[in-house]
């Protein structure tokens, strides 16, 4: 994946590698942020309707998404390959995407 290889070239170049578990840790992180802006923005889910979520806070989940996948030696594209297979058999077989779990 080519966003992949940007990432992973970004961290290189600026010497910012870190373990997996701090990779997730600040996945996990990122995740908070984008949650904190629909809870803002919706007044805590009271209007949805309203919800807005900050480009640089996406970007910066999308960023730690990759920077995890690399560090664990997954390609991104082919996860999200398997993930739509997944769910497009799910789709067939009971005409839901959820695992129903």
């Amino acid at each position: 994946m080519d966003a992949q290889r940007r990432v992973a070239e970004f961290v290189e170049t600026h010497d910012i590698d870190a373990p997996p578990e701090f990779r997730l840790l600040d996945l996990a992180s990122e995740f908070g942020e984008l949650a904190k802006d629909a809870n803002v923005s919706t007044d805590y889910g009271s209007d949805p309707d309203a919800l807005s979520l900050s480009e640089d806070e996406l970007g910066d989940a999308v960023f730690a998404l990759l920077a995890l996948a690399e560090s664990v030696d997954v390609d991104a594209g082919d996860a999200l390959d398997t993930a739509l297979a997944k769910y497009e058999d799910r789709l067939a077989a009971t005409g839901e995407a959820g695992s129903g779990e």
